[in-house]
């Protein structure tokens, strides 16, 4: 089943399928060609009418409704659960289809399940022994800059990944947020604390504690939610209570020193409302302070 952190970071792609490219040509340099346009496409193809086969992330680089120049299968791995020979069928199965150049990226979390995937695939059809490109963590740039992780977001969610034990990674990753507008800074924490491992989350949660700007992690969101609301009813609270002074100095009632402290540091809310009501239909005062007594 796919866990969190597979679906976290197909998403990133299948949202900007331009990084596949960038990972395949730039961290790992493959040839690829030289255009601006790389779309998603259908996912689900077949090497015989009976037999569907479904790859995590399918896209092709060239114009849109036109013919391919290249194809890319992206695939998010966890272990080495999967055949490597599954990815050589799919593969085959969309260089039949589309009748262009097809690269397999294979991305590995974990260094042994990268060991594993990047060796070539044998296969039962004669010359053809494919070797799918690995990202691994070693091939994923460590950033540590501030302004280097801003300016690639989607890379930096991947550093914190793979690097997250460096606190300088974190730190930077943290940082960088600020500076990114408020949907950017949640969809890249969301993505990072998703993708990254038990220790690197709570090294996430203990950064961003330590920081007086709101955060954006499922933990961060819980607790700064929760103080907003417990905020937000406090606030109410004091606006009752002044409501109530307000209305027992307008209808000519003395109040007090100890009964207006009472009142201002009352946090209940409903009952600040039941004591506003009496106040405004009290006849007397003996009777509207054995009431609010």
């Amino acid at each position: 089943m796919p866990s969190p952190r597979h679906d976290a970071l197909v998403k990133m792609i299948s949202e900007r399928p331009q990084l596949a490219v960038e990972i395949l040509r730039d961290l790992i340099g493959v040839q690829l060609p030289d255009t601006p346009w790389v779309q998603q496409e259908e996912r689900t193809f077949n090497t015989r009418k009976s037999d569907d086969i479904e790859a995590d992330l399918v896209l092709t680089m060239g114009p849109p409704h036109g013919e391919a120049e290249h194809a890319i299968i992206v695939e998010v791995q966890q272990g080495k659960g999967k055949n490597p020979r599954q990815l050589a069928r799919y593969a085959a199965a969309l260089w039949l289809m589309l009748d262009c150049p097809v690269s397999v990226l294979v991305i590995c979390p974990d260094r042994a399940d990268a060991a594993f995937y990047a060796q070539p695939i044998d296969t039962d059809l004669l010359g053809y022994r494919p070797q799918p490109y690995v990202l691994g963590p070693d091939d994923v740039p460590a950033f540590t800059n501030p302004q280097e992780a801003a300016a690639r977001l989607d890379l930096a969610a991947m550093s914190v990944m793979a690097h997250g034990r460096d606190r300088k990674v974190v730190e930077a990753f943290t940082s960088a947020l600020r500076h990114a507008d408020d949907e950017h800074a949640t969809k890249y924490n969301e993505y990072a604390y998703s993708i990254a491992g038990p220790e690197v989350r709570r090294l996430l949660e203990e950064i961003m504690a330590s920081t007086d700007w709101p955060v954006y992690s499922p933990f961060a969101r819980e607790h700064f939610g929760r103080g907003v609301e417990e905020g937000e009813a406090k606030g109410k609270a004091q606006e009752a209570s002044r409501a109530l002074l307000l209305v027992l100095e307008a209808r000519g009632f003395l109040i007090a020193d100890d009964l207006r402290a009472e009142l201002t540091a009352c946090t209940d809310l409903a009952l600040l409302e039941a004591w506003i009501r009496r106040a405004a239909t009290a006849k007397t005062s003996e009777n509207l302070f054995h009431e609010l007594d």
